[in-house]
């Protein structure tokens, strides 16, 4: 009399499969943080009004030369890395003794120059090495001056801006050469 109907195969609706992956894919990138390189915190001169620079005295000027092998050059002498500190702390803190070295920190200029195939490792362990001389320097004074490290001085209190004016960072990255 009554037929027996077969029981059907167990689907699992997927047409709303593809609306939850997307709304899961949209919630993935919503929520995951994206790290993103911040390169070197350089604070860049203002773009000049073809106002010619002021002329500096040779002996005021510190170049530092890396070529594309990363080997350092003084003042067109070879060099080591590691007593690049010294050099441009001993450069800077001259105060006229040395007549081949600067006047004064006020006028030392320290120019770094590089060759565009120049070992990045090598940039920026030179850039750490002279912004390490300048810190020293500046450390080394506020102790006599003030029996405290610099780096705990308030930033923009009197005592900072005191010996940021004896040890004023003048550093000059030059373009490298083409080719």
């Amino acid at each position: 009399m009554f037929k027996k109907r077969g029981r059907g195969d167990a689907e699992i609706p997927m047409s709303s499969l593809a609306d939850i992956a997307f709304l899961l894919l949209v919630f993935f990138l919503v929520v995951t943080t994206i790290d993103v390189d911040t390169g070197i915190g350089l604070i860049l001169p203002p773009i000049p009004d073809d106002i010619e620079p002021p002329p500096v005295r040779e002996r005021n000027l510190m170049n530092i030369l890396v070529n594309a092998q990363g080997m350092v050059l003084i003042n067109e002498q070879p060099a080591a890395i590691a007593n690049v500190r010294e050099t441009v702390k001993r450069f800077i803190d001259n105060n006229g003794v040395d007549p081949d070295l600067s006047e004064s920190p006020d006028d030392a200029i320290v120019s770094i120059k590089t060759d565009r195939r120049t070992p990045y490792n090598v940039y920026i362990d030179m850039i750490d090495e002279v912004m390490g001389a300048y810190e020293e320097l500046r450390h080394q004074a506020s102790m006599e001056r003030f029996g405290v490290p610099f780096s705990s001085l308030e930033q923009g209190s009197e005592r900072r801006a005191e010996i940021q004016e004896l040890y004023p960072k003048k550093i000059s990255i030059a373009e490298p050469d083409e080719g």
